[in-house]
């Protein structure tokens, strides 16, 4: 119902590797969940188990109707509202004890907004997490994203806006960084016949239903080539890192 390459799925073998590398950031991010808990960009609802039963009170906001259906119906208890961000549609300034953003900001227009509206409905001296992309270790472009972010321009675009940044990045082991090359040989010979190099010159709107169909027979391709490499990763391959410019996301907790 879900399953696009942008939205993953525990149910298809070859989004193994992306299910536990976003899934580690999730795990991280719930040492700085407790009471009054907003997440922006819920999705398929992967940090609801995890996050709600740290917090008091946990919300969520995200624009796609019919995910956040389902996940009102199976977790009646919660709250999903239903909008596009920013703005935090009802959501009441200084009203949030933590904030959890994990693989949004990248599809933000303007992030300068979206950040302030962060600003606006934590607490003084409250801790939100963010997790984006790292652009250095993007194998092409991704037209679902608006931007990308290296760790240096994370950093500086954060500080414009928080008191405290701290800066780290998902790091993928031996095993995980191979996939990753095997990854970008594959995109490579895609690639190659753009000769034009269309990729960056057309409007990304136009690219989006090309690169989710090319993304997902790439991953199937992959997992068949290799599929003991693809299965074997766990969550134990991934960690995080004091050298955010080398890994594969950006990891930041910043304080209002």
């Amino acid at each position: 119902m879900f399953k696009t390459s942008e939205i993953t799925s525990y149910e298809i073998p070859s989004d193994n590797v992306l299910n536990n590398r976003l899934f580690f950031a999730y795990l991280e991010a719930a040492k700085c969940v407790k009471g009054n808990l907003l997440e922006v960009g819920c999705g398929t609802g992967k940090g609801i188990e995890v996050f709600a039963p740290l917090c008091e009170n946990y919300t969520a906001i995200d624009k796609n109707t019919a995910l956040l259906t389902h996940l009102s119906s199976k977790y009646p208890q919660y709250k999903f509202i239903d909008a596009f961000i920013p703005p935090f549609k009802d959501i009441q300034s200084d009203s949030m004890d933590s904030l959890v953003t994990l693989q949004v900001i990248e599809h933000i227009q303007d992030d300068h907004y979206f950040l302030r509206e962060i600003i606006r409905v934590l607490k003084t001296g409250e801790k939100a997490v963010i997790a984006t992309p790292n652009k250095k270790m993007s194998l092409t472009r991704n037209p679902w994203h608006v931007r990308e972010y290296t760790a240096d321009e994370m950093f500086t675009l954060l500080g414009k806006y928080f008191t405290k940044v701290e800066l780290k990045g998902v790091k993928g082991s031996d095993k995980v960084m191979e996939y990753h090359e095997q990854n970008r040989r594959s995109v490579q010979k895609i690639t190659r016949y753009d000769i034009f190099n269309l990729q960056y010159r057309l409007p990304r709107q136009l690219l989006q239903i090309p690169y989710d169909i090319l993304n997902r027979l790439n991953r199937n391709k992959l997992m068949q080539e290799d599929n003991t490499l693809v299965s074997s990763i766990g969550l134990q391959d991934f960690s995080l890192s004091d050298k955010p410019e080398e890994c594969l996301d950006l990891f930041a907790v910043v304080e209002k």
